[in-house]
């Protein structure tokens, strides 16, 4: 899974595509979870990486970096080469 090459992201949050002209704000935890994608971690990893970070149980983890993967396919910031 690939953050796609044309699109910007600030180092606070801010994600711009310039292909569709669509702009978003991330929380923290978001912002952590692109940073990662960008470093070519799977999610297994970002799930390991995450839990140590914040106190949150790893099944609940798992399902919202799952849901926030399948948000991002949807707006075409990533490219899923196959499921992690």
């Amino acid at each position: 899974m690939n953050i796609n090459k044309n699109i910007a992201i600030s180092e606070n949050g801010f994600v711009f595509n310039p292909s569709t002209g669509d702009s978003f704000s991330l929380n923290p935890i978001g912002t952590d979870i692109i940073k990662l994608l960008k470093e070519e971690k799977s999610v297994s990893e970002i799930v390991n990486q995450l839990c140590k970070k914040y106190e949150v149980e790893k099944h609940l983890l798992e399902k919202d970096i799952h849901d926030f993967v399948f948000t991002l396919e949807q707006y075409q910031l990533i490219e899923n080469e196959g499921k992690n």
